[in-house]
């Protein structure tokens, strides 16, 4: 089996496992003798919880991209100048060498 066949199996387990547990808690918390006033609320905080973490980790990959990207930048403009640099001695050395060549063909 391929690493990435692996990996994804590995997320479909973890999803599924998660899936469980919420389904699970869900009805632990319908199933429970309480109110039906008091079971609507116990659901609202959880959902309201849940939406507060989703937005925290919404912002945590918003800045983490944002970091990714600015670096991803950084080394593209060093290798950019590398190459830059390499071509700029490429020419120099080829022009030198041009010379060279002309030169030993004439006799100077």
């Amino acid at each position: 089996m391929k690493n990435g066949e692996e990996s994804n199996r590995g997320g479909w387990w973890l999803l599924s496992f998660l899936m469980g547990g919420l389904v699970g808690a869900g009805a632990a918390l319908l199933l429970t003798p309480k109110s039906g006033q008091e079971t609507r609320e116990k659901i609202k905080g959880l959902a309201d919880s849940a939406a507060e973490r989703a937005e925290g980790l919404a912002g945590q990959v918003k800045n983490t991209a944002q970091s990714v990207l600015e670096i991803g930048k950084k080394v593209l403009e060093e290798r950019k100048s590398i190459i830059e640099s390499a071509v700029e001695a490429g020419k120099e050395a080829y022009q030198k060498e041009k010379e060279r060549v002309s030169g030993v063909q004439t006799g100077v």
